[in-house]
């Protein structure tokens, strides 16, 4: 039997992966008494002379929402919001198990900017935080930009959370050929969510961010080097251009690799030969994360003198796996009580994620992905990062 219809029948004897249970002990009359009608009204009380003590007396300051049109899923594309709810499920089944955070899955029979905002909006008092996923680009980046400032921290996991792995994963590599990220070009194939997150990253200048200098970046979409002023450019790819390529460089994919230091691939499949590689400086480093079919196939990239290689697969070395990420970087965000996330939690994320590997190799740049001892050591440091950059909710302990 495959593993499609594997998943099948497990789905259905079970009848999805997540469930609600109580918290509190509910026994006899007195348990009734206290968990819900008359003795809940004493904590409703509270609440409303002081907010900020749902953070200690409900959900709220562990449990997070997943919300998604179903717009953009993973290796199927648009299939709407009732058809991603088993992917939804996972996810909270992840944060659970990997960070002890409650998640629920929301998902939006809405496409407009507006509509998911305001909906977003409207729900956030119940959670402590909004992940959002599967929803397509450009419209991810505007809803994801106008959610920063409702008081919890909001994050595009497709984006944030590939970045964070990524550029791990990367950092690891540098340090396998034992050359410094500062004298590296890299070149990101890819200009939506997760390529926008990464070179946003790579190129942060804000004072209170610890972003690790990168030598230059170019990213690019399917009508090459992404440079100012090009007709059809967007809101986006004008941002990125400026981050990106303040020469006006153009050209090919294959004119951006000659002499590139890192190839990050974040677009489709098939797209480079060994050849391709073989332009690039010696010993580069390939991630090639399409899937299923990556940008390069990882042995052709090592037959064209790649030194690392690393993909989104679990059948290859150096899988890149945003479960090392978002369930430290939520329970970070949670445990400090932060209102947005910012560069330096991000970077605080990486840092956690490259240490979690003393000693790289080729083969070997990241965690595995069941090492669960990740995500508890990313939650720490983010909220550290959280606190000293003052994004935090003030702590309220409620008689």
């Amino acid at each position: 039997m495959d593993i499609y219809q594997r998943s099948l029948e497990a789905h259905r004897a079970s009848q999805g992966k997540i469930e609600v249970r109580s918290r509190m002990r509910l026994e006899s009359q007195d348990d009734l008494s206290i968990a819900y009608s008359p003795g809940v009204a004493r904590p409703c009380e509270v609440i409303a002379e002081h907010p900020g003590a749902a953070w200690d007396l409900t959900w709220k300051g562990r449990t997070v929402a997943i919300v998604s049109d179903g717009s953009a899923v993973l290796g199927l594309g648009d299939i709407g919001p009732t058809a991603s709810l088993p992917v939804m499920e996972g996810k909270a089944a992840l944060f659970r198990e990997f960070a002890g955070v409650d998640a629920v899955p929301v998902v939006l029979d809405a496409r407009e900017p507006d509509e998911i905002v305001s909906i977003v909006k409207a729900i956030s008092p119940t959670y402590g935080g909004i992940n959002l996923e599967d929803i397509a680009a450009p419209r991810c980046f505007e809803i994801e930009d106008r959610l920063q400032d409702i008081g919890i921290p909001v994050m595009h996991d497709d984006q944030h959370g590939t970045a964070v792995v990524l550029l791990a994963a990367v950092l690891n590599a540098a340090r396998v050929v034992n050359r410094p990220l500062a004298d590296m070009k890299v070149v990101i194939s890819g200009a939506g969510a997760a390529g926008r997150a990464i070179a946003r990253l790579l190129t942060c200048t804000d004072a209170d961010d610890r972003c690790v200098p990168v030598g230059q970046v170019r990213i690019l979409d399917r009508r090459g080097i992404v440079a100012a002023g090009r007709p059809n450019n967007d809101a986006t790819k004008e941002e990125l251009a400026a981050l990106t390529n303040p020469d006006g460089e153009t050209g090919t994919l294959q004119d951006a690799l000659r002499g590139a230091d890192v190839f990050i691939g974040v677009s489709r499949g098939k797209l480079l030969r060994a050849d391709d590689i073989r332009s690039m400086n010696h010993d580069p480093i390939v991630f090639g994360m399409a899937n299923p079919e990556p940008e390069i196939h990882p042995d052709e990239a090592v037959a064209g003198g790649a030194a690392v290689v690393g993909t989104g697969r679990s059948d290859f070395p150096n899988q890149v796996n945003n479960v090392l990420a978002f369930p430290g970087l939520f329970r970070g965000a949670l445990e400090s009580r932060a209102m947005r996330f910012t560069n330096s939690m991000k970077w605080a994320a990486i840092e956690a994620i490259v240490e979690a590997v003393p000693e790289p190799t080729a083969g070997h740049v990241l965690p595995a992905a069941f090492d669960r001892s990740v995500a508890v050591e990313v939650a720490k440091r983010v909220a550290k990062a959280a606190r000293d950059c003052h994004v935090c909710h003030e702590a309220f302990a409620p008689t």
